[in-house]
């Protein structure tokens, strides 16, 4: 295959989340410019309409309105989520500062992901929690009210329950502090709190947050998903010739872990044109063809690239050598067990890969790829192992190559169109 041109990725997908629930909290109109259209920026569109914000259809291209009313109002049914943890997570959060009962639920993959982490702090902010199902798990009901301030030191490095907290000091205006144990998870939550003054401050390990600043109606373009850009990166990484340029990609230092990995594994990507846009650095990915090397991930380095993993594991198989990815246990509450089951695809293809403890361990090899891959509808699975296809003498299927519009529509057209050889 080789590659040539340049390209677009879809909106960034946490920054897409927190734009539209930041929106509702606000009184007025806020427009949106390249927001995430996927199934899961559809579900927090969704559930915030049947909280009282006003939210135009999500259409690719089109500006999006967001008519907030400062406040969120009482439901009149369950909130489904879909598939997305995020809309979940961040919700309980604001939710908790509400004085009414909301029951947040999803389909059969976000209904088995653990939600004490983000519940049992917020409920010892003063929010009430009712687990339906037991366990943890959804469906769960909040019902929320005056909070109080926390210090919480988290379990695990974690955007969401990061977030969730940091959402709820927002909503219930009181003071935060959180500590994340092992290095340090991306922070669009934190750049969104401090555009709208509130103080936010990173020490050793720790966000403080204190309520000095106010919700209001904004205007914003959303730049590219880093972790979506990844699969044309690894594309071009795989090529027998050529070079891609994707634009206006997010290139927020706690979402770029992922590159800096494929530098020392010997890939030709570098970065281009890199300015601030709204508090977020935004920039070009160049990638082109190389020959990779095995390297470690170590552990403080696995909360900025937690999602790429699957693709990284991927390009990993055709590399010269063993890569280890430490201490990467929580990929098993992922949409999946997603380290068990990237881990199971790579041997599925011919490949060599175990899991020892929390540590993902991937041989390298130059045998094409051929054979069956089970997704279980995990969609960075999917895509990931559709990327591995692209290798000359691939013989790669997925079984559910559909769920990726998860957070890429149209990832399948993106790779057919990338997989044409210039004439």
């Amino acid at each position: 295959m080789h590659v040539a041109g340049t390209i677009r990725v879809p909106g960034d997908k946490s920054i897409s989340h927190r734009v539209l629930l930041f929106a509702a909290m606000a009184r007025g109109t806020t427009r949106i410019g390249g927001l995430l259209t996927s199934l899961d920026a559809r579900s927090s569109a969704r559930v915030l309409r049947q909280l009282g914000a006003s939210v135009s259809p999500l259409v690719a291209g089109r500006v999006i309105r967001i008519v907030g009313r400062g406040r969120l109002r009482r439901p009149s049914a369950a909130l489904y989520c879909g598939n997305s943890g995020t809309t979940t997570r961040l919700l309980f959060g604001l939710l908790a500062a509400h004085a009414f009962p909301a029951t947040l639920t999803g389909d059969r993959s976000l209904r088995r992901r653990p939600m004490r982490r983000v519940t049992e702090p917020l409920a010892a902010m003063g929010a009430k929690f009712v687990e339906h199902g037991g366990g943890g798990l959804l469906p769960i009901t909040v019902r929320g009210g005056p909070l109080h301030p926390l210090t919480h030191r988290m379990p695990v490095s974690s955007a969401q329950i990061k977030s969730a907290i940091l959402c709820a000091g927002l909503a219930g205006e009181v003071p935060v502090s959180v500590f994340e144990p092992r290095g340090r998870s991306r922070d669009h939550t934190e750049r969104l709190l401090r555009a709208f003054g509130y103080q936010v401050e990173d020490d050793g390990g720790w966000v403080h947050f204190r309520p000095t600043g106010r919700v209001v109606p904004f205007d914003l373009q959303v730049p590219g998903d880093p972790s979506s850009a990844a699969f044309p990166v690894a594309a071009a990484v795989l090529a027998e010739g050529g070079e891609i340029r994707i634009s206006g990609v997010c290139l927020n230092p706690t979402r770029t872990g992922f590159l800096r990995v494929l530098e020392r594994m010997g890939a030709g990507v570098l970065s281009d044109g890199v300015e601030a846009q709204h508090g977020e650095p935004v920039g070009d990915l160049i990638a082109a063809p190389s020959a990779l090397r095995a390297t470690e991930v170590r552990a403080v380095e696995i909360p900025g690239l937690i999602d790429e993993i699957p693709m990284l594991a991927a390009l990993a198989t055709r590399a010269e050598g063993t890569t280890v990815f430490r201490q990467v246990g929580e990929l098993r509450v992922k949409e999946s067990d997603r380290l068990g089951l990237v881990a199971r695809n790579i041997r599925a293809l011919g490949g060599a890969a175990e899991v020892v403890g929390d540590d993902l361990l991937v041989h390298g090899g130059n045998r094409p790829p051929s054979g069956l891959v089970r997704t279980e509808g995990d969609h960075r699975i999917a895509m990931a192992f559709a990327v591995l296809g692209t290798v000359p003498g691939a013989r790669v299927r997925v079984d559910d190559l559909s769920c990726a519009a998860v957070s890429y529509p149209g990832f399948p057209e993106m790779l057919r169109r990338l997989r044409r050889r210039p004439r």
